[in-house]
């Protein structure tokens, strides 16, 4: 049972005051807009699900080497329940963490973390630069193109779509549909 929730406010306050780069600041943002939208298909509580994609890559401007057990320990330090911690380390899974998703939030975190970054690169090549407009069949045909996007890891997001037991073109569909719901927050609301 979680001991205490973090506000969105002061998990906000914490990322602010880690993170500076625009850039990951609009993929936190990013990935906590996709983490309330799957929270919300699944019943769950878009709170602890949002403030966990928002703090998901806290210490990676500062600590590189250390991505996610830097996070962990900052985390800690503010005494934040380890049901967030938990959650931004399993997105670093057989990558820098062997913390292995478990949860659905876990787990749901995990596949989409990457395949975020992808859809984002996708919207930026459009002509109208918005995820607004995006349909799946034009992220599948960038996610088979290994060298679009080249730094997005292909497989983690195959791996938790098995962990999921949900297909690859349901997740490209609902992660689109909760990036559409901050498009604007997001800059991805392009020329429509």
């Amino acid at each position: 049972m979680m001991e205490k929730k973090l506000s969105r406010e002061d998990a906000w306050s914490l990322l602010t005051e880690y993170n500076k780069t625009p850039s990951l600041i609009t993929h936190a943002l990013t990935v906590e807009a996709v983490m309330r939208h799957f929270a919300c298909q699944n019943g769950e509580d878009e709170e602890v699900w949002g403030v966990t994609g928002l703090l998901h890559d806290l210490d990676y401007e500062q600590f590189p080497e250390e991505h996610c057990h830097k996070a962990a320990e900052i985390m800690k330090a503010h005494g934040i329940d380890e049901v967030y911690i938990r959650g931004m380390m399993c997105h670093g899974y057989g990558l820098c963490t062997d913390t292995e998703p478990k949860s659905r939030m876990e787990k749901t975190l995990y596949t989409i973390d990457e395949l975020t970054g992808l859809i984002h690169a996708v919207c930026l090549m459009r002509p109208s630069k918005s995820v607004l407009d995006l349909e799946v069949k034009s992220v599948k045909k960038k996610f088979k193109d290994k060298s679009f996007a080249a730094g997005v890891n292909r497989d983690v997001v195959r791996n938790g779509c098995e962990m999921l037991q949900i297909e690859l073109d349901e997740v490209i569909r609902e992660t689109i549909e909760g990036m559409k719901e901050k498009a604007e927050d997001i800059g991805l609301k392009g020329n429509l």
